[in-house]
């Protein structure tokens, strides 16, 4: 069973930025996928960006040039880091993993998620 433990987020004015921390209990050069999705308030849990264990990133449009995701498979760690923030980033983040995740499946494990707030 995969474990994922986060860190990071908070506040921020628009404009700003931050960062999210994800620790794997699994080596990510196992897991295959690995990623975040967000989560408005009433709203349905949306991908935002993933990653392949070879490093090959994929980002949704909304986030494409101001979030870089990446990670450091010496720290079993996945990380987001979110620049020139907006106020419809605002949410919940959760990482998520599995290995058909980057192929098109749901991801099969999630983190406890991080709140992201971004005010105007």
């Amino acid at each position: 069973q995969v474990q994922l433990v986060q860190s990071g987020g908070g506040s921020v004015q628009a404009g700003g930025s931050l960062s999210l921390s994800c620790a794997s209990s699994t080596a990510t050069s196992d897991i295959f996928c690995m990623g975040w999705f967000r989560q408005g308030p009433g709203e349905d849990r949306v991908s935002v960006a993933k990653i392949d264990r070879t490093g090959r990133p994929n980002y949704s449009q909304s986030v494409k040039g101001r979030f870089t995701i990446s990670q450091n498979s010496a720290k079993n760690t996945l990380y987001l880091q979110m620049n020139s923030l907006k106020p419809e980033d605002t949410g919940m983040y959760y990482c998520a993993a599995g290995s058909q995740y980057c192929r098109g499946a749901y991801p099969a494990f999630w983190g406890q998620g991080a709140q992201v707030t971004v005010s105007s």
